[in-house]
């Protein structure tokens, strides 16, 4: 067996080839930056060790990635922990030799062996639970916590791949992105765009124990959009679950690191289980804890585990550092320039005031000419959806395949499919936005009525701009909004890679807020239009 070259003019290491002291025996998984082979030192003992692809070995972002794995690891001694033996950097084939583990990864163990009974959960739990904390004493995150990285050995859990893993305190590397292949195993806030810390691994640690535990993703399988919408609402599956313990896993994948338990108290909680003993008995946590409808997980739609597999990668990505000075570049241009799985649009910034004027100036349109108002808003959720996609799937190819000169001609040859599907989804999922603002301008309109003792339409301008706004909020924080929130992200920042850009965007906004009003007030007599309809639905005003 050979590992494939992708790009690069180097030949591709064989199987007993040599790599300096060692002879590769086979290989064991691969990634966007690295080949995982097992070797034999010269003493005979069996190693892990992880080697550039050809590709990137001449790439010194690479490299300094290869050296920062050899820090973090240099940095903890712990028994369920891999170790670092050997490391050459500086040759034509970078590699890394690490102790070779000889044990499956999590997903495949519980595959094979079926769900850990509530012992192994416990001694999964304690493991990892003191191997995490190991390396959060050195200051180190280690950003990846999922069953693909756990190798189970006589029961106990090692922890592996600290490719993207970094110090707490390297700012540059708390905007490097997010590895995009196991979005169930990334924490919420890190969906949302936030930094990461160290609840970042305790998150990943408690939706590695309900996989452990259930043999099932804790917040299902189907596209990533659909998954990382779950995990921002929390909305896990835990059926396969023993009711007993569901509050305690529930509350440690709460989408507010404050209402999660702590590890302490995760791990306590499954020895008292182990014993027979209340879980929630005394526990802070509880009080947070609410039962999640999960209808969308039907029994229909339950898929079994996967068969078994080679044993997984070290999956690699690599750091983005954004350019100083004058401006940012966009998120795609971003992406294009990061072929090796990194999500760029993790760490930027939200653009938050930007988004709320446009989120403003359709409250304003709406109060003028609502029609025109939610028509461009459907198109827009299909712009940003559209954007989100294509950002997203140029990140899991390159993941996949390194970088290609196809990425470009595929990305565009894509973009007419990503937009059938973001206008199809900004379609169906303005459907409840729609019932929302209606009920608020209902509402609205008939508190006025009370109050002032008049007749008040909902169609007028006054309910309408608060139904609007209803809406739109529903929009944005509502089902299906995860794609709307990143793909309206990466245009505002496009639009304003500067802060004479966003000042100028605010004054562009501003005004035509303000044109809308003013024809609402001076032009049209308080009344707006219903363009392109000739006149307002007839609706009931009581």
């Amino acid at each position: 067996m050979t590992t494939e070259v992708i790009g690069g003019d180097e030949p591709p290491l064989a199987e007993h080839s040599r790599l300096g002291p060692y002879r590769l025996v086979q290989q064991l998984g691969e990634g966007g930056m690295g080949v995982v082979h097992l070797a034999l030192d010269r003493q005979g003992r069996a190693v892990a060790i992880k080697v550039l692809r050809p590709h990137v070995a001449h790439d010194p972002d690479a490299r300094a990635r290869l050296a920062r794995e050899v820090e973090t690891l240099e940095l903890i001694r712990h028994p369920n922990v891999a170790p670092v033996l050997d490391a050459d950097l500086d040759g034509p084939r970078p590699y890394l030799v690490t102790k070779y583990v000889p044990g499956p990864p999590l997903d495949d163990y519980v595959a094979e062996n079926g769900p850990l009974d509530v012992e192994e959960l416990t001694r999964l739990a304690e493991g990892l639970a003191s191997a995490i904390e190991a390396i959060h004493d050195t200051g180190v995150v280690h950003r990846d916590l999922k069953p693909g990285n756990v190798l189970i050995v006589d029961g106990d859990p090692i922890l592996i791949d600290f490719g993207i893993a970094h110090a707490v305190e390297d700012i540059r590397l708390t905007m490097t992105g997010l590895v995009m292949g196991t979005p169930g195993y990334l924490a919420p806030e890190i969906v949302e765009g936030a930094e990461v810390s160290p609840a970042t691994d305790w998150w990943g640690w408690a939706a590695t124990l309900v996989f452990a535990a259930t043999g099932q993703p804790p917040f299902g399988r189907g596209p990533m959009e659909a998954v990382l919408a779950r995990v921002a609402r929390g909305e896990s599956d835990l059926r396969g679950l023993d009711p007993n313990l569901r509050p305690l896993l529930r509350a440690a994948l709460s989408p507010d690191p404050e209402h999660r338990p702590s590890s302490d108290e995760v791990v306590e909680a499954l020895r008292r289980y182990a014993r027979g003993e209340s879980v929630e008995e005394g526990a802070r946590w509880s009080e947070h804890t609410q039962v999640i409808d999960s209808a969308e997980y039907a029994e229909g739609e339950s898929e079994p585990p996967p068969p078994p597999r080679p044993p997984a990668p070290f999956v690699d990505d690599r750091s983005t550092a954004y350019p100083q000075g004058g401006g940012e570049t966009s998120d795609w241009q971003a992406a294009m320039g990061t072929p090796y799985g990194v999500d760029p649009r993790i760490g930027r910034p939200q653009r938050s005031v930007e988004i709320a004027a446009v989120g403003g100036v359709l409250v304003a349109l709406a109060a003028a000419a609502p029609l025109f108002a939610f028509g461009l808003l459907v198109v827009l959720g299909a712009v940003a959806r559209t954007a989100d996609r294509s950002v997203t799937s140029l990140v899991l190819r390159r993941s996949e395949r390194g970088v290609r000169r196809s990425d470009m001609p595929l990305a565009v040859a894509a973009s007419p499919v990503h937009f059938a599907i973001g206008l199809i989804g900004s379609v169906l999922f303005s459907i409840v936005p729609l019932v929302v603002a209606a009920g608020v301008a209902f509402a609205v309109a008939f508190g006025l009525s009370g109050a002032t003792g008049g007749l008040l339409g909902p169609v007028q301008p006054i309910p309408l701009a608060a139904g609007t706004l209803g809406g739109v909020l529903t929009a944005w924080w509502g089902p299906g909004s995860a794609s709307l929130r990143r793909g309206t992200r990466s245009l505002v920042r496009g639009a304003t890679p500067s802060a004479t850009g966003r000042q100028i965007w605010l004054i562009v906004l501003g005004v035509i807020a303000l044109g809308a009003v003013v024809w609402l007030v001076s032009l049209s007599g308080g009344a707006p239009t219903w363009w392109p309809l000739t006149g307002p639905p007839d609706l009931p005003t009581r």
